[in-house]
């Protein structure tokens, strides 16, 4: 399977014809290629997006919002194949690309199609100086956006559906490990009739092609999600070009949890919290506290349900964890392990490589629960991004609180308990983004979506992205 390019509404060989192996995680073998595009080929997308700039930006909200609303629809008449893309090329359940990822990604479009009709700004009214003040929302022109490999295309078109609905025009770039269902977007958006050069997808290497995207002086904003080390040298190459820049990147999120919670309830959705998509959400709770009246019991049972999660195949119905993504990942996943065991960490459960019949050289590790001396050993302080937590006690709310900010990361932070004053306190003091109680990744498209601290600059959804892909400009008229 060769992938191309999609530029101009054409998909497109790299111009320097560079190449690289596209691998099915679930079994080890190289199944395709992509490009690894250079300047030229980025530069091609820009000059595509450029002359389809004026036009786009001129349509109206109801003509944009009807071709997002299209894409999404499409996206929803081809649910199977592209959540068995998905799976193929990333290793998660059919299962799960079948009722998240791809649903999901159907959803972005359709709610920026229908948010940008409702995308208002503001006016002043000055009294007794006879003006009025107006803000313009315009959009900025050609963006880049750059996404990751752990949900492909869900968080690809979090990201091109604001930017375009907004009236810009995109070069992006997802991951060179899943580019699979990005490159079979680009059908989607032919046949909803987006107009040529309003979305451009450029596939490579961060190193090569991520980096054109970053230092070229005309995209004048960069939208990326992954890791941390990344978003730094974004920051630093975008910063002197004075980019707007929204960057969400790593997260090392805590889960406290108290005697008083809904415990059967929380017990289903921390091994859920923990364990989706391999651990290989931003959002998962990698650092479980719990308190110490409630922890042994809570050790038990959750080991006895983690033990009870089946590794298989993607495309096997009964799989709950699926292959890591890439070799490298499950080697530097595995590399983690062996920290905790130097760091005196006791291993409950898993920590193994998994032989999957007929799949030998896929990518596949048990779920994997440590329980940690300390919050400063580094399995409890570096983010993991795998199928690996870490549990240990707390006794008073104090404690919990200070351990939870105890880290350079700040994204989200999930907290069980039916405490009212409780909830109150720890949701306005934990230094996060997101603080889901009593629930975990219920997500609502309107609110506000980031990290602060090592997590990342800016907010993505609803309005927050708007606002993000748009230029504010004040108009002062005096009557």
């Amino acid at each position: 399977m060769t992938i191309k390019n999609y530029i101009n509404g054409k998909y497109q060989n790299p111009i320097e014809n560079i190449w690289l192996d596209n691998y099915n995680p679930s079994n080890g073998e190289i199944y395709g290629q992509i490009p690894n595009s250079s300047k030229a080929d980025v530069e091609n997308a820009y000059k595509a997006a450029k002359s389809a700039f004026t036009q786009w930006s001129q349509t109206t909200f109801e003509e944009r919002s009807r071709i997002l609303i299209k894409i999404s629809e499409l996206l929803e008449a081809n649910l199977q194949r592209f959540a068995e893309a998905e799976s193929k090329d990333n290793g998660k359940p059919v299962s799960l690309a079948k009722a998240v990822d791809i649903p999901r990604a159907a959803s972005n479009f359709r709610f920026f199609g229908n948010a940008i009709t409702q995308f208002a700004s503001e006016s002043h009214e000055s009294v007794g100086q006879q003006a009025i003040n107006y803000t313009l929302r315009q959009p900025i022109g050609v963006v880049g956006c750059i996404s990751p490999w752990n949900l492909p295309l869900y968080l690809f078109t979090w990201k091109i559906a604001p930017a375009i609905a907004a009236g810009n025009c995109v070069v992006a770039k997802p991951s060179e490990v899943t580019a699979m269902t990005a490159y079979l977007l680009g059908e989607i958006c032919n046949e909803a009739g987006l107009p040529k050069g309003v979305l451009n997808i450029v596939h490579g290497l961060g190193t090569t092609t991520g980096q054109a995207i970053v230092e070229h002086p005309e995209i004048k904003a960069i939208s990326f999600t992954g890791g941390t080390a990344t978003g730094a040298h974004i920051a630093r190459v975008a910063a002197p070009m004075f980019k707007k820049l929204s960057l969400e990147l790593g997260g090392k999120n805590p889960n406290l949890i108290f005697a008083d919670c809904d415990y059967d309830n929380m017990l289903e959705t921390t091994v859920r919290s923990s364990f989706a998509n391999q651990g290989q959400i931003c959002l998962c709770g990698s650092r479980i506290f719990v308190e110490t009246s409630i922890y042994e019991k809570f050790k038990t049972d959750f080991v006895n349900k983690v033990k009870a999660l089946k590794v298989g195949h993607p495309s096997e119905t009964e799989t709950n964890i699926g292959a890591l993504v890439s070799k490298s990942h499950l080697e530097k996943v595995k590399q983690y392990i062996d920290i905790a065991k130097a760091e005196n960490g006791k291993i409950l459960c898993g920590g193994n490589s998994v032989v999957v019949k007929g799949y030998e050289n896929g990518y596949y590790l048990e779920p994997t629960v440590i329980e940690v001396p300390n919050n400063e050993c580094r399995v409890n302080q570096e983010e993991i991004f795998g199928p690996v937590v870490t549990i240990m006690p707390f006794k008073t709310e104090k404690e919990a609180l200070e351990m939870a900010n105890k880290v350079k990361y700040g994204l989200s932070a999930t907290l069980w308990t039916n405490h009212l004053k409780r909830t109150m306190q720890l949701s306005n003091q934990l230094q996060v983004g997101i603080v889901w109680v009593n629930t975990w990744m219920m997500r609502d498209l309107r609110t506000p979506f980031g990290g602060v601290k090592a997590s990342g600059v800016g907010r993505e959804g609803g309005f927050e992205a708007l606002r993000f892909f748009t230029e504010a400009k004040n108009v002062c008229i005096k009557y």
